[in-house]
């Protein structure tokens, strides 16, 4: 998944980034409402973290223009302003989750969280695909109930996938959400870490679709039965 954190304090901005960095996310950062609104009105972001006491163009008008231009991509407002007039003015802008200052970085990453999952549609934390399972709280991935130790870039893909499992995700689409502005973006890549994350995962949920991308669906037998994890020592 690929956040935006927009905020003007550097100190605050730096301890943002490092923790959704830290949580698997792939983020870009702005300092003030006129970056942020550029980057979000011309990159495909999940999700964005938003202040509304910005220099340039403040956070509220940054997240009303998004809104008037199609983009809707969930934002989480973030200000040390306190008054239930500031928090009904972010609202009605188009924020969909808002923090006061000061706050636990904890609670921005599960508040972050619930914002991606309602957006794709799913209700709890953990994103399931027949016998993988991958939970969101605690960036912990199973198959058949036994633990599959994955890479941060795998993790990336695994969750941005499973949060659209059923629908075709082309690789243009997983570098663009996958990866931050200076990461060198080789479509290369792409099969690299998908070839690497069938095989640790061990089960048929990763499909080719020739000419279009991927999509992940949950593999059938034959007589409909839940296939087994195959033993990653045979293929070795």
């Amino acid at each position: 998944m690929r956040l935006l954190v927009v905020e003007d304090d550097k100190d605050l901005n730096r301890q943002i980034f490092a923790a959704l960095t830290r949580a698997g996310y792939a983020v870009d950062r702005a300092f003030d409402g006129g970056e942020g609104w550029f980057l979000g009105d011309t990159e495909p972001y999940d999700a964005v973290v938003l202040d509304l006491g910005l220099p340039k163009k403040d956070g509220t008008s940054v997240l009303r223009e998004w809104r008037r231009a199609g983009r809707a991509m969930p934002v989480l407002i973030l200000t040390a302003r306190d008054r239930w007039s500031d928090k009904v003015q972010g609202f009605d802008a188009g924020a969909d989750d808002y923090v006061a200052k000061p706050f636990h970085i904890e609670e921005i990453l599960a508040r972050l969280r619930a914002l991606l999952r309602r957006a794709a549609g799913h209700a709890t934390s953990e994103l399931s695909c027949g016998p993988v399972r991958l939970d969101t709280s605690s960036g912990r991935v199973s198959v058949d109930g036994i633990p599959v130790k994955l890479t941060s870039h795998e993790y990336r893909l695994l969750s941005y996938l499973m949060h659209h499992a059923g629908r075709i995700i082309s690789r243009s689409e997983i570098i663009e959400h996958l990866y931050d502005q200076d990461f060198d973006r080789d479509s290369n890549t792409i099969e690299v870490f998908v070839g690497r994350l069938r095989k640790k995962l061990g089960v048929e949920v990763i499909q080719t679709v020739r000419g279009l991308g991927y999509i992940l669906s949950a593999p059938e037998t034959e007589d409909g039965a839940k296939p087994r994890r195959a033993d990653p020592a045979a293929r070795a």
